[in-house]
């Protein structure tokens, strides 16, 4: 196996989302170059981005688009993984999710390495598998404000 660079300086949490999910990929998940295989950490990401849709949504949502995904450092067995996903749009019938993954690496806890990052689509459905209007719910409504409000900070 080839020695492993040093890793990038720790980086801070993002305080913009909330987290989500928190694993540690075992030795079964590595590919042959000794680190974890890219679509085991893209389950993960699905799964970890799934969960504010669901809250928005309290309906079956599903996965219809993965719209970036950027694998920026190596996971490494025995890495504590965090999850963060922050809601950026709030549709008719979808919910754009980002998702970025920091590594605590088994060596040096405490300090933190981002991994990867994504935006994924998620879409709600009904039960025939068609999409389906989110509910019109006070939580929904304050989704949709708190993304036009922080649009607006941002402009």
């Amino acid at each position: 196996m080839p020695p492993r660079s040093p890793d990038l300086p720790s980086v801070a949490l993002p305080a913009d989302k909330e987290l989500v999910l928190k694993v540690v990929p075992m030795p079964a998940d590595v590919n042959a170059n000794g680190d974890i295989f890219g679509g085991w950490v893209m389950a993960q990401v699905d799964l970890a981005g799934s969960v504010l849709p669901q809250r928005i949504s309290h309906t079956r949502m599903v996965t219809v688009a993965v719209n970036e995904f950027i694998f920026k450092q190596p996971v490494r067995v025995g890495d504590i993984l965090s999850f963060y996903a922050g809601v950026q749009h709030v549709g008719r019938t979808s919910v754009a999710v980002d998702v970025e993954v920091f590594a605590e690496r088994f060596s040096d806890q405490g300090k933190y390495v981002k991994v990867t990052e994504a935006r994924l689509t998620y879409v709600a459905i009904d039960a025939t598998g068609k999409p389906q209007s989110l509910p019109d719910t006070e939580q929904t409504r304050a989704w949709r404000e708190k993304i036009q409000a922080q649009a607006a900070t941002k402009s």
